[in-house]
């Protein structure tokens, strides 16, 4: 068998690195690369794009950054099954150290100073969505399927959901976060998640595109991506009276309030599905998970990104201690681990959630030792209202 020449053996080793980099002109790429694994964050990734990405805004010779995933997916999330088996064999800290570079380097992405460009072509859910909807242009695909069904593990929608999900229209984010609903390309533009809808085939003359882009001049990087975007229409009457109804429903002041709203309205309209598979997933869901998500993207309107990502860590630390609630590691073994599908949560329903829970996971560890609460230096934001604007 003949020897693979020092150049091959390279070539394969960066192919096989979790995070690529490509530099054109005033270009830089970044490339999330574990398209088996859906291209799940893990430390190692979060920690290598934060570097590079502040190497990337200190240097005068970048003009805008692209993000984007290799295969059929752009992030499902964090490697959550990777993350539970550190901290069962460890200590619960190990899980908070990932977290904590996560939502830094959502941070830093949320206050970025050059364009940030995400090419969301595939899946994007969790982690994913924390990597990419901060980000200042946010393109979609035809192939584009967004969720965050965290509360369907016991946990709940994180990475800065509460600031992102909370500027979307009416209770748009509740709906989202309560339900874990997919959403498509064209319904993520309409709804203000994405900035622009190109299709899969264009995005190589997009990114030769933004390659000949000779500065961080936001006109000129939106007239490149208009150049292929499309005004992806999906059907905005039927989105207008989802939404009318989503607001009749989760504006209520509780999650059992919601849930009962639906569950009215499910009767009177029969036939649209989305209502009956809202009410299936929240039945579905950790009730602790509901009523946390519940009250973070109700605080959220008020806040700032940078409170937003110290508080759901407050809680994300909380949950991983197990002192307050074990739904979690509940959530992770029924649908990852054993695959049994039939999440045991502590407690079963919603009524018998107590309010001293919830008020328990969201104050800080004073008394354990290993806490530390998530400081973050006060950047401006990247305006992510001005960056699109819900068609809803």
């Amino acid at each position: 068998m003949q020897a693979l020449s020092s150049t091959e053996l390279f070539r394969r080793h960066l192919t096989e690195l979790p995070v690529l980099f490509e530099e054109h002109s005033g270009l830089r790429t970044v490339i999330l690369n574990r398209p088996s694994k859906l291209n799940s964050l893990t430390f190692e990734m979060v920690s290598e794009m934060f570097r590079k990405l502040q190497i990337y805004e200190d240097d005068h010779t970048v003009n805008l950054v692209i993000l984007k995933g290799n295969g059929k997916a752009f992030c499902a999330g964090g490697d959550v099954i990777g993350i539970t088996c550190t901290m069962l064999t460890g200590h619960w800290s190990f899980g908070a150290s990932f977290f904590r570079k996560q939502l830094t380097l959502d941070h830093l992405i949320a206050t970025y100073k050059k364009p940030l460009v995400c090419l969301i072509n595939g899946v994007v859910m969790g982690g994913g969505a924390g990597i990419s909807m901060h980000g200042s242009f946010r393109v979609v695909t035809e192939n584009t399927v967004f969720a965050m069904p965290e509360a369907s593990f016991g946990h709940f929608p994180d990475v800065g959901a509460s600031y992102f999900l909370s500027k979307l229209p009416g209770y748009f984010g509740e709906y989202l976060g309560l339900t874990g609903a997919r959403l498509d390309g064209p319904t993520m533009l309409a709804c203000g998640l994405a900035t622009h809808f190109v299709f899969s085939k264009d995005l190589p003359l997009l990114e030769q595109g933004l390659c000949s882009v000779d500065s961080s001049n936001t006109s000129e990087i939106v007239s490149v991506i208009n150049k292929y975007a499309h005004k992806s229409n999906p059907k905005e009457e039927v989105l207008h009276k989802r939404l009318k109804i989503i607001n009749k429903c989760f504006s209520r002041d509780t999650v059992e309030g919601i849930l009962h709203s639906l569950e009215t309205e499910s009767l009177d309209n029969s036939a649209e599905k989305w209502i009956a598979d809202a009410v299936k997933n929240m039945n579905f869901a950790s009730p602790t998970g509901l009523k946390i998500f519940l009250r973070s993207i109700r605080e959220g309107r008020g806040q700032t990104i940078e409170q937003c990502l110290a508080q759901e860590f407050t809680i994300f630390c909380n949950i991983m201690r197990r002192k307050i609630t074990n739904d979690f590691y509940e959530g992770s073994r029924a649908l990852l681990f054993d695959k049994d599908k039939k999440p045991q949560w502590d407690p079963r329903k919603l009524e018998l959630v107590k309010a001293e829970t919830v008020d328990m996971l969201f104050k800080a560890l004073e008394d354990d030792e290993d806490w530390n609460c998530l400081q973050l230096p006060a950047r401006p934001s990247n305006n992510l209202l001005d960056r699109a604007r819900s068609k809803l």
